[in-house]
């Protein structure tokens, strides 16, 4: 019988190296992680936080050691959400808040908040609060008073999230969606505010030309009197010697060849 294990021997002996090379090249390069740069990271062993890091190539003890990676970049999240305005109407709303950690808090945010404190922190916070503010302001007045309702979440918000050491830089309100009743409602009292608005025109309008017209009335009956009053026995008198002196201008200097009734012209002066 043919003896095979010499074969197999020599056929395999390289395979035990060969995996502990890969083993050691593996180990190798898990012993390292970079942290680029506008991030920041919390290294674990074990599950028990070891420390923070900046940016850099930094050593880690490999198949034992983990990575949590956060960004201090300030971050932009949107958040849909829904509250009850005074006048009990229901308001969707859609805001952008843009926020971001410290570089070092970043172990204080992993142990208090967790990486996802974006979800579990933040967004219930903005929920909160804009439920509380949209609660002092009719519906028809908040589209108004956007800037508003944005400035006083905008100060809550900072000091909120301030003491879980998250930093709000910004909140802006994107979008206000009310119900189809509230909108036709405000429509239909739109309309009657402009039709109102324009009866009152129309009315002030002839206001405006009766006065004109007794203004006008009175005017000319001031003028009539004033006439009356300056229309006098002198007055005719006078008008009677312009109109002499005029004939007199006129005259050539010859008497008439006839006169009627043997009269002769003369001229009345006085």
């Amino acid at each position: 019988m043919r003896d095979v294990t010499p074969t197999y021997s020599r056929a395999g002996w390289w395979i035990f190296p060969l995996i502990v090379l890969g083993f050691l090249v593996i180990a190798a390069f898990d012993s390292y992680f970079t942290v680029s740069a506008g991030n920041v990271a919390v290294k674990l062993r074990f599950g028990k936080l070891i420390g923070a890091y900046g940016e850099g190539i930094h050593y880690k003890m490999p198949f034992v050691d983990t990575v949590e990676k956060f960004s201090v970049r300030i971050k932009k999240d949107s958040f849909d959400t829904e509250a009850f305005s005074k006048d009990l109407q229901t308001v969707g709303l859609t805001l952008a808040v843009n926020h971001r950690i410290l570089p070092n808090t970043v172990e204080s945010i992993y142990r208090n908040l967790g990486p996802e404190y974006t979800n579990t922190i933040l967004k219930p916070m903005v929920e909160e609060w804009t439920k509380a503010v949209i609660a002092k302001y009719s519906a028809d007045s908040l589209i108004a008073n956007r800037v508003e309702v944005a400035k006083e979440l905008n100060e809550i918000l900072k000091e909120k999230m301030a003491e879980k050491e998250v930093i709000v830089s910004d909140i802006a309100i994107t979008n206000f969606e009310f119900s189809k009743q509230f909108l036709r409602a405000v429509e239909e009292k739109q309309i009657a505010e402009q039709e109102a608005k324009r009866a009152t025109n129309l009315v002030e309008k002839v206001k405006k030309e009766a006065e004109q017209k007794i203004l006008q009335a009175e005017a000319e009956a001031k003028s009539l009197r004033l006439q009356r009053e300056v229309v006098s026995d002198n007055l005719i008198k006078l008008r009677q010697v312009e109109a002499q002196l005029r004939a007199i201008e006129k005259w050539d200097g010859h008497m008439p060849h006839y006169m009627g009734n043997n009269q002769m012209p003369f001229v009345m002066v006085k």
